[in-house]
């Protein structure tokens, strides 16, 4: 890819030739360390979003700060749900969303993160956010699926951390790529002095299993020139059946078994008789294990142990799921900071983590036939069912092969076989090292940091409950032919649930293992300080160079690269990259105590990044911080931002995702000119809402690049301070948008069935075919650089603080998101259905998300309440159209109503028992409220992405020190 050349990073490299500074340009993905003891540095500090150590950095940047406090009190027990309930936070990966048998392999080629928690900012995607520990990068996930392009937050120990810092804007002239949507940077806890022990214990009181619980253990001190702390952290949670919520009771609430599977436990059959011409499509009736096919009996009307299959007649997967998955993880942690001399300091940090997690779904199914549209020719066009097979009951062969097939679809559910059921092993090591210091520039201190860090992620993953389609298709044919191949034995799935053995379990039935690493290598070195007075002040500067390299790969089970499993099969992926960078950032101050206010300073970034897959490509910032007066703040900033591919993205090979997809030619509509002109048969009906979707990466994909514009101010009006009502209020208002052009991702399959038959779109038309029964049996989705997509909302923050009284101090703080824009335009300027408000695909844009948190303490004891507000949404009724669940049938609508969580703490600490006793007691979603019922989710009946899991979660926490 040829360099790509930005107008704001021109004008910002022209800004910096004007300085005439002679220093060489360079950049690093993570601030340096935390100060190092010393005098001369004991005033500078560095936030998240500039590369700057200086005093006062306070307002530079729009960074939303979790304090130790913030994370107590809010009662979550893992890095992902304190950062995931924030009101910028998106629909994102987390243990009551993870399924590795629904949800198939996404076309990103990371496949489903089984067991892993992400974060998302601005509902741009987990990809979009950078997660830095210490200002370092993270190490990508791993999950034994597939190559993942989001950090799991699951590696990150809760315990080691003392505070997070969000920064909700674009930021890759500072960091580089990812930082599109925004940057999480973790830092961990330095300053400890003794040993501490933290237990904890929770329980959802209205679910069975979902109990949590965990202990952490600290010992930190220091020296006269050396500081250190270590830490284990274990934690456990157990998983919750979907049997235990009412609603997941059906495959979607509201429409009984109209959206079940298919594939059942007594079988569907839809064949032609070769003798006579007639199509069937029959189940054998409940508890007849030998139904006795008739061939004079053509209609529905029925006495030979068959009926005519209908919608009574579905398989309920959903009470096989799972409402909250099992996770166990256990942790380790160490660093150490060194002054070797007042000038010269040094770290180390090592992290070991180990995850062992499970997900859960229904039996495997066995779709079989020239309809099962499933890309396999052991299942689509070389399958022959014999008629010499002992459990054939229909005397003649049903077969997919040559020029009159007659087996169109053959629908078994093994349950037999149990659950499909996926348990992942993930261990993740990290180990950084550097040196500090500063030097004297004439009269300045400049500080100056080098840092080295490797880290890896490998997973393995085992998956018990699926099926070798290869031998499901020799166990189906001649019996002789089965005969001469050792362990095979003749498979009967005509006869309903019980009637496949465990010998032929035996045979069918394999331990799939599937293997995968992420490995990161980054080298840093930076440099800042103050170069030399101008007319308002210091012009500060930062400087750095990066070298990161990138490895991945997947390593699926033989079985599956031989094309014989019958699951989602996928193939090996393996590719690495690295990238050289280099980046200036300046702070330029342009008023002190003039008549424009108090202060106005100038902030311009530069970044250069050279890929070795890609080439160079510049991104450049532009900021204000206008201080118009001591108690009134205004911002604002303009960034160029991208994100590259991941390896994943770019070298994922052919995979299939299940989708659950609505034919709109399904029954009476087939009919139409529309659908007569999509090629489909008068009386066609869809014969399972599953549709198998092709997905592959694409390594001719190019970076997305980004523009983020952000405009706020802050207000803290002096007559709120030290009065008798109020000790300080503080008023801040945000203004974002973000323009992504490029966007990598593929395009929502629902929407392109949709515009090829209502709008005859041939882009649209080409990405799926049928056979001659309207059927659709391939189904393209490849990942591409598919469009524009375009974000903006505003952010809002009230603080306020009250006097301290006889009865307490009191503290309220109110933040709410309200999402005016999000629209995705594919290259044809055609807009995806997602958009603020909507419910699609198992997750939503809430218009208006809000939190409002009320904190009480006096003496020992402290209180907390808080309110999670989400918006309402709306969704397409699926075709649901006549049942009541469906609310607007007229318009094919259904409203999910606006949701608040109620959530309540109490606790009390002393001195007097022991150092530092503290014991907590809490619960999460006091009133018990449940989830709004979604139609278009595909699991348990609500969008587990957005919404609390239904009922209380009860906590209690006891800690002290020694």
């Amino acid at each position: 890819m040829s360099p790509q050349r930005h107008p704001l990073a021109a004008c910002v490299r022209l800004c910096l030739l004007l300085s005439a500074l002679p220093l060489c340009a360079a950049a690093q993905d993570a601030p340096p360390p935390e100060p190092e003891p010393g005098a001369r540095t004991l005033d500078t500090v560095q936030v998240t979003g500039t590369r700057i150590r200086r005093a006062e950095m306070e307002g530079q940047v729009p960074v939303q700060v979790l304090t130790r406090e913030d994370i107590d009190r809010s009662g979550f027990s893992s890095v992902a749900e304190v950062v995931q309930n924030l009101t910028a936070s998106g629909a994102a990966l987390n243990t009551k969303f993870n399924s590795s048998g629904n949800f198939g392999f996404p076309p990103d080629g990371g496949g489903v993160g089984a067991g892993a928690a992400t974060v998302d900012l601005r509902h741009l995607g987990a990809k979009r956010v950078l997660v830095l520990v210490d200002g370092i990068r993270w190490v990508n996930e791993s999950s034994a699926s597939g190559v993942g392009s989001a950090v799991d937050l699951n590696t990150i120990p809760l315990s080691i951390i003392e505070r997070i810092e969000v920064l909700e804007d674009g930021a890759s002239s500072i960091y580089g790529s990812d930082a599109i949507a925004g940057v999480v940077n973790i830092i961990t806890r330095k300053d400890v002095d003794g040993a501490s022990v933290q237990l904890h214990y929770g329980d959802y009181s209205d679910l069975a299993g979902g109990d949590t619980w965990g202990a952490d253990l600290g010992w930190g001190g220091s020296s006269e020139r050396a500081r250190w702390f270590v830490g284990a952290s274990y934690f456990r949670q157990d998983e919750i059946s979907s049997i235990e919520y009412g609603p997941a009771g059906v495959p979607v609430p509201g429409t009984g078994l109209a959206n079940g599977s298919s594939a059942t436990p007594t079988g569907r059959f839809v064949f032609q008789d070769p003798n006579t011409g007639v199509v069937y499509d029959l189940t054998p009736n409940t508890g007849d294990t030998d139904p006795a096919f008739d061939p004079t009996q053509t209609g529905c009307e029925r006495t030979d142990g068959f009926h005519c299959f209908g919608t009574a007649d579905r398989f309920n997967f959903s009470p096989y799921n799972l409402l909250l998955t099992p996770s166990e993880r256990k942790s380790v942690f160490g660093q150490a900071q060194f002054d070797f001399t007042p000038t010269l300091g040094g770290y180390v940090r090592v992290l070991y983590n180990e995850r062992e997690s499970a997900n859960q779904a229904a039996p495997e199914p066995f779709f079989l036939g020239t309809d099962a549209g499933v890309y396999n020719d052991y299942a689509e066009r070389t399958l022959v069912i014999s008629a010499a097979n002992p459990y054939n009951p229909f005397g003649f062969d049903l077969t997919t092969m040559g020029d009159a097939p007659n087996l169109f679809l053959l629908g078994r559910r093994p349950v037999e076989g149990g659950p499909r059921r996926f348990e992942q092993e993930v261990e993740t090591w990290y180990a950084s090292a550097g040196l500090n210091g500063l030097f004297d520039v004439g009269a300045r201190s400049w500080d100056w940091d080098v840092n080295v860090m490797r880290s890896e992620s490998k997973a393995d993953q085992t998956n018990t409950g699926s099926y070798n389609i290869r031998r499901i298709n020799e166990a189906l044919g001649d019996p002789a032919a089965c005969a001469a191949i050792s362990g095979c034995v003749p498979l009967n799935l005509f006869g309903g649930p019980g009637t496949i053995t465990p010998d032929m379990l035996a045979w069918i039935q394999p331990v799939v293992r599937d293997r995968s690493s992420n490995a990161l290598s980054l080298f840093s070195a930076n440099l800042t300080g103050e170069m030399f007075d101008g007319w308002a002040g210091a012009i500060s500067f930062a400087a750095g160079v990066e070298y990161r390299e990138y490895e991945g790969e997947y390593r699926p089970d033989p079985l599956t690269v031989a094309g014989e499993y019958n699951g989602v099969p996928s193939g090996p992926t393996s590719g690495e990259y690295d990238v050289r960078e280099a980046y200036v950032e300046f702070l330029v101050p342009l008023v002190r105590d003039g008549w424009l206010g108090k202060s106005l300073d100038l902030s311009l970034a530069s970044r250069w990044s050279d890929y070795s897959n890609f080439g160079g490509t510049n991104t450049g910032k532009i900021g204000l911080r206008w201080q118009v007066a001591d108690e009134f703040l205004l911002r604002g900033s303009f960034a160029e931002g991208f994100r590259a591919p991941s390896i994943g993205e770019l070298y994922g090979t052919l995979s299939r995702f299940d989708a659950t997809l609505v034919d709109p030619c399904n029954n009476a509509a087939s009919t139409t000119p529309e659908c007569v002109a999509d090629g489909v048969p008068p009386g066609y009906e869809q014969s399972n809402p599953q549709i198998s979707v092709i997905t592959s990466g694409n390594a001719e994909l190019e970076p997305e690049t980004s523009r983020s514009l952000m405009l706020g101010g802050v207000w803290s009006p002096s007559f709120a301070d030290a009065t008798a009502w109020s000790d300080r209020l503080d008023l801040g208002v945000t203004f974002y948008r973000h323009t992504i052009d490029g966007a990598i991702q593929a395009l929502d399959a629902q929407t392109i069935l949709e515009r090829c038959i209502f709008g005859r779109d041939p882009v649209s038309c080409g990405f799926y075919e049928r056979n001659d029964r309207g059927q659709i049996v391939r189904f393209d989705n490849i990942l591409g650089n598919v469009g524009t997509i375009r974000t903006d909302g505003w952010d809002f923050d009230v603080g306020w603080r009250l006097p301290e009284q006889a009865w307490g101090r009191l503290g309220f703080d109110w933040k709410t998101t309200w999402v005016t824009k999000y629209e995705l335009v594919n290259e044809a300027g055609q807009a995806e259905p997602r958009a603020p408000g909507v419910e699609i695909n198992n997750s939503a844009i809430p218009e208006r998300t809000s939190t409002l948190s009320a904190n009480w303490s006096r003496g020992g004891w402290s209180a907390a309440w808080s309110a999670r507000y989400i918006d309402r949404l709306t969704e397409s009724c699926g075709g649901a159209n006549g049942f009541d669940i469906c609310d607007d049938s007229a318009s094919d609508t259904n409203a999910l109503g606006s949701t608040t969580y109620h959530d309540a703490q109490l606790a009390w600490a002393t001195d007097a028992w022991m150092k530092d006793f503290r014991i907590t007691l809490g619960v999460n979603n006091v009133f018990g409220k449940d989830p709004p019922i979604c139609l278009s989710c595909s699991l348990n009946g609500y969008d587990a992405s957005t919404y609390d899991l239904p009922g209380r979660f009860w906590y209690a926490r006891v800690g002290f020190g020694f």
